[in-house]
């Protein structure tokens, strides 16, 4: 045997067994040693990774808070806990929802690769429930599944969920009863990797998704609607969404999940991103493509990175046309269903043909078409969008939104007017975020919308000022309903 053809046998055994010891080696890193006891607790605030503080910025909730933690012989504690909230989803629209720590959705929580991690966890809602960490990889017995894994956490009691996280990237938290998803139980949670991203990031912010279907004169969500009626991000709906801020030139990281029953295609005005991180972890450089519109499905992730070129206030927002808006219960104007065909607005059930008295062909029971939210835009009222004829006039005037029809400009009927409102909110919306924008901005700017505004140095360090010295007032607001 020639020396060359023992090199290269000795090379390929070395390399087989450093292959072998890879599990192993895994396995130590995904269940390090237990921490050593003996150290004071001590109250924290948050969590960056090494080095953060002079190069990676902690991440930005817009309109929520960060779980504090205590640190415990070595274990970050945190305390969690489920709870009836009320949440003002725009001035005067408040909501009755649940959530985390007294907020909907509950507060970041930020931490680091490698840490241990002890969550206490108390139920004070009227029923049970349990936590489950979204996308984490953990022991299994702290996955958090009722049933299956442990018994529901009882009404006042507690919970304690603790293990060593290894991962790093963007992942959630949310209770794992259904319908209480449905209610808002949901929080986002961070892990700093050990080695800081390149290109690093200047801002970095998160965002949460959600729907809900409320009927006017109501502030209870109804959980098991398939349509929804208003849509939020970190528990506001626009414009009472508060605007990103970054400064022109910067890199900037936006971290978004969804949690609810429709998928959103988020698309970001005027700018091109990247999609660098899902709720697996970060994606490797060579597969990034351009884009300007990311799909964030139900129970996904998405992390979008791009360098804050042009200045301006660019909209973020979902692009489904019926969540670009607030309060859709029914359509607006005089509605009239005359003579045969498919009819539109009745309930789900009724609308897949599902027969609940009568026969099959009967007028009452035939498919129709779309899903509806219950009363508010229910078969019964007799909306549509037809041009009046004179053989429906008896049913517009029966019609409870006819007292309420504008005619076009000029007294012409147009098939299919009206269709959309312009509804100038500004005086509702006070905020330093927002000082600067264009008179009437709010009116472009409902349902699941949101600015991400890239400002001059100047501008940027202006706003800066206004919010050190920003004193909360509450405007005169008009109640929705």
């Amino acid at each position: 045997m020639n020396k060359s053809r023992r090199t290269f046998l000795l090379k390929s055994a070395l390399a087989g067994a450093s292959t072998a010891a890879l599990p192993a080696r895994a396995q130590e890193h995904h269940h390090p040693p237990e921490p050593k006891k003996g150290a004071r607790p001590q109250k924290r605030e948050a969590a960056g990774p090494p080095g953060h503080a002079a190069h990676v910025p902690l991440v930005e909730m817009p309109d929520l808070k960060k779980l504090p933690w205590a640190l415990e012989d070595g274990v970050k504690v945190f305390h969690i806990s489920a709870d009836v909230v009320r949440r003002e989803f725009l001035p005067g629209r408040v909501v009755d929802c649940w959530g985390f720590n007294g907020s909907m959705p509950g507060p970041l929580i930020e931490i680091n690769q490698g840490d241990r991690v002890r969550f206490v966890v108390e139920n004070n809602l009227p029923e049970v429930f349990s936590m489950h960490w979204h996308g984490i990889e953990l022991p299994f017995e702290m996955d958090g599944v009722p049933g299956l894994i442990q018994d529901p956490i009882l009404p006042g009691a507690k919970f304690v969920y603790e293990f060593t996280v290894h991962q790093h990237g963007t992942f959630f938290y949310h209770s794992h009863m259904p319908m209480q998803e449905m209610m808002g139980m949901i929080g986002m949670m961070v892990i700093h990797p050990g080695e800081l991203y390149e290109p690093r990031a200047d801002r970095d912010f998160g965002l949460i998704f959600q729907e809900w279907a409320i009927l006017p004169n109501n502030t209870v969500p109804n959980t098991l609607s398939m349509e929804f009626n208003w849509l939020t991000i970190n528990g506001k709906a626009g414009p009472d969404t508060t605007p990103m801020l970054v400064k022109q030139g910067e890199r900037v990281r936006i971290r978004m999940v969804n949690l609810g029953m429709d998928h959103h295609p988020i698309h970001l005005h005027g700018n091109t991103f990247y999609v660098t991180g899902t709720e697996g972890g970060r994606v490797p450089r060579a597969a990034w493509t351009p884009q300007n519109t990311v799909l964030v499905g139900v129970a996904q992730g998405r992390d979008i990175e791009f360098e804050a070129k042009y200045a301006g206030d660019w909209m973020l927002h979902c692009h489904l046309p019926h969540h670009m808006m607030n309060q859709m219960a029914s359509m607006v104007g005089p509605l009239v269903h005359g003579g045969a065909g498919i009819q539109a607005g009745k309930t789900m059930e009724a609308g897949m043909g599902m027969i609940r008295e009568g026969h099959a062909l009967s007028e009452n029971n035939g498919p129709s078409f779309g899903r509806g939210l219950g009363v508010g835009s229910a078969y019964q009222e007799t909306l549509t969008q037809l041009p009046v004829t004179p053989g429906s006039a008896s049913l517009v005037q029966q019609s409870p939104h006819a007292r309420h029809h504008v005619p076009p400009p000029g007294g012409k009927l147009v098939p299919g007017y009206p269709q959309d409102m312009f509804m100038v909110m500004d005086e509702m919306i006070s905020k330093p975020e927002t000082h600067g924008l264009r008179a009437s901005w709010t009116a472009g700017m409902m349902g699941m919308m949101t600015l991400v505004r890239v400002l001059t140095p100047e501008k940027y360090d202006e706003i800066q000022e206004i919010k050190r010295n920003w004193k909360e007032q509450k405007p005169a607001t008009h109640i929705h309903k």
